[in-house]
């Protein structure tokens, strides 16, 4: 695709998911083509209260879980009671599913529950880890949704489980995860745009300009640059009597 095997003309842009092996391939063509996002492993986040169904969590790490051995699962929560109630359920979630070594390698490995003392804290907490997908199942929806910055989706209560964002829910599914998501979003239509940007200074503006120029140059030791500008004032401003000390301009008549 990127050197144009399938249409005869060059990819400018590779974008879309994949898994380790496609993630590898962009990462090697990245800077002869442009890319999405640096993605994987997948990540899940849940943040939780009092209010939550342990199960329903537990369920929802182990279904995130299984992406591999290395996709990390974590739980937020502000309830001590709650994080050891899905501690203690985790083993026979996982022990019942079909690929139970690859879930709990995952959760043996990069699994964890961080408990906080407010939502405020919890906000915090989940926002310098900048998960990829976070779930929240928590009283006061409204508030989490607007006091949380960095994530790459976000499921809101406990009838939004990851695996629609997946499969069905039509919410944008490539993601940032390496914490990422503190300078990034998901893939959208900017990525398919680019900013151009031009400038065109008059023969006044110059006064302003290429004195300011002219000066910064010199001062950061650039020559060439500087006599760029100089050449312009006295170009456009012959009547004035300019004081560039190394500069005569008599060397280019």
């Amino acid at each position: 695709m990127a050197t144009g095997l399938f249409t005869g003309k060059p990819a400018d842009i590779l974008v879309g998911p994949g898994n380790a092996y496609v993630a590898e391939a962009k990462r090697m063509l990245f800077g002869s083509v442009g890319i999405d996002v640096f993605a994987g492993p997948t990540e899940s986040a849940i943040i939780a209260d009092e209010t939550a169904d342990p199960m329903t969590i537990a369920v929802d790490l182990v279904s995130q879980a299984e992406h591999g051995p290395n996709s990390p699962v974590w739980l937020f929560t502000t309830s001590r009671e709650l994080g050891e109630k899905v501690i203690e359920i985790m083993p026979h979630v996982i022990a019942d599913m079909p690929n139970a070594d690859v879930c709990e390698a995952a959760w043996r490995d990069h699994g964890l529950v961080i408990l906080g003392d407010s939502r405020e804290e919890i906000a915090q907490i989940s926002d310098e880890y900048a998960c990829e997908h976070l779930q929240i199942m928590a009283k006061d929806l409204s508030w989490w949704n607007e006091n949380l910055n960095n994530y790459g989706s976000l499921f809101l209560g406990e009838g939004s489980t990851v695996t629609h964002g997946d499969k069905c829910s039509g919410t944008n599914h490539i993601l940032p995860t390496k914490k990422a998501a503190r300078y990034s979003g998901g893939l959208n239509v900017q990525k398919f745009m680019k900013v151009l940007t031009y400038q065109e200074i008059d023969e006044n503006a110059n006064l302003a300009f290429s004195a300011a120029g002219s000066r910064i140059s010199r001062t950061e030791g650039m020559e060439g640059h500087a006599r760029a500008c100089d050449w312009r004032l006295r170009k456009f401003f012959p009547e004035t009597e300019w004081d560039f000390t190394v500069y005569d301009q008599k060397r280019y008549d």
